[in-house]
C-alpha cells in the first residue's frame, strides 16, 4: 500500500495534522469534505451590511427642481 506523500508547508487548516499532497491544503478527504460542507451550508460567509437603496440613490434632475 502506498502512503500518501506529505505536502511541504502549512498544516491542515481544520485539524493541524501535516497536509497531504493529494488533498492539499488538507490532510485527508474527510477534512476536505468537512470544509466543503461548511462552505455549502453557509458557515463560511463574508459579512455584509444591508443598505437602504433610497438613501444612496442620487437625486434625479426633476427632484432638484423642487
Amino acid at each position: 500500500m502506498n502512503s500518501p506523500s506529505l505536502a511541504p508547508g502549512k498544516p491542515c487548516p481544520l485539524c493541524g495534522k501535516p497536509s497531504v499532497a493529494d488533498f492539499r491544503p488538507f490532510c485527508s478527504k474527510r477534512c476536505a469534505d468537512i470544509d466543503l460542507n461548511r462552505w455549502l451550508s453557509g458557515v463560511y460567509a463574508i459579512p455584509a451590511e444591508d443598505t437602504d437603496d433610497e438613501t444612496e440613490r442620487p437625486r434625479d434632475a426633476e427632484d432638484s427642481r423642487e
